[in-house]
């Protein structure tokens, strides 16, 4: 059984299953509901249910007997009983998203290849990070400094965050990632933060162009499009040197498995010979070039290193492509 859930402030409109809370539900769906714990202690999902009913399994502290007469309640716990219109503000864009700093343990550190570590990070179960897929967040760093490291991971999945962090030569941080860190280790992080994100009120078809760990970032926002069931065409290009240097390739070949509507291409600038390499060469936003001529019916979301993102730049908009329709995060590195 499903409940339909309106949200009176912005016309829009999601299903809610028996079994889940309205956040939930929403969150599933690609509605940005505010939130921070998801446990019912904090309050910030706070809203008013204008028309219809909802239950919660306990008592929750967060919602007194004054807001409950008022209609308010705590969409992180409640389930609908009925069909309802809600009033609740919506995130839409990355101003509309607190950024919080919180603790979180390491709980998982794996090496993707020769240079580039999974990191798995687990956030409090009070709390919660509240994001758009594709921003990033800051390690906390004791010194003051900061390290900004891109989410590859989609909201709906948010009790823990997932990095892919490259070694960087030279670079203190990121050699202590593969030399130092340990699993159970606590850190601070700050977030989210940034603008790339998918903009979710086009109809355009997109492309997304990853170089070396912009894949990460770009991993998050198909998961989340996958999730929230969107209906255009994604094509995904992955730009590296060589085959190792493709750290994730069987997960974006899985992409296009889940859905019609996703291609991947991948494309090596200098693969090695026994890489026995059949497939595009060259530099990737080449490849998008050669594919689509004309980008003047598209959106095009880039992420990775600044040579790649700025040349793609120019190349784009000499083939038709809009100013506002190329969304892109450069990994400048941090300087001390």
């Amino acid at each position: 059984m499903t409940n339909r859930v309106k949200i009176e402030t912005t016309g829009h409109e999601f299903t809610v299953n028996s079994d889940e809370s309205v956040l939930d539900a929403a969150i599933r769906q690609g509605i940005h509901l505010p939130y921070g714990c998801r446990n019912g202690k904090c309050g910030k999902c706070k809203g008013k249910v204008v028309q219809g009913e909802v239950k919660y399994d306990e008592e929750l502290a967060a919602l007194s007997e004054a807001d409950k007469a008022i209609g308010m309640a705590l969409f992180c716990q409640a389930k609908p009983l009925t069909d309802l219109v809600i009033e609740s503000r919506e995130a839409e864009t990355a101003r509309d998203i607190p950024v919080v700093k919180l603790p979180c343990r390491l709980e998982v550190l794996e090496k993707l290849n020769h240079d580039v570590m999974y990191l798995k990070l687990k956030l409090p179960e009070t709390e919660r990070m509240q994001f758009l897929a594709g921003q990033y967040i800051d390690f906390l760093l004791p010194d003051g400094k900061h390290r900004s490291f891109s989410i590859a991971n989609a909201p709906h999945n948010d009790d823990c965050i997932e990095l892919h962090i490259r070694h960087i030569a030279d670079g203190k941080f990121t050699t202590g990632v593969f030399a130092n860190m340990k699993v159970k280790q606590m850190f601070r992080i700050e977030g989210p933060h940034g603008n790339f994100y998918i903009r979710e009120k086009s109809n355009k078809p997109m492309i997304f162009m990853a170089g070396g760990t912009g894949f990460a970032p770009i991993k998050g926002m198909v998961e989340h499009a996958l999730n929230a069931k969107m209906e255009r065409p994604i094509h995904i290009y992955w730009g590296a040197r060589a085959l190792e240097d493709l750290y994730m390739d069987s997960e974006a070949q899985k992409f296009t498995k889940l859905n019609p509507l996703i291609k991947y291409t991948p494309v090596l600038s200098n693969p090695k010979d026994e890489d026995n390499w059949q497939g595009r060469t060259g530099y990737v936003h080449e490849a998008i070039l050669q594919d689509y001529p004309d980008l003047s019916n598209y959106e095009v979301y880039g992420a990775g290193p600044p040579a790649m993102v700025y040349a793609a730049e120019d190349a784009f908009a000499a083939a038709g492509l809009e100013k506002e329709n190329y969304i892109s995060d450069a990994f400048e590195f941090n300087k001390d």
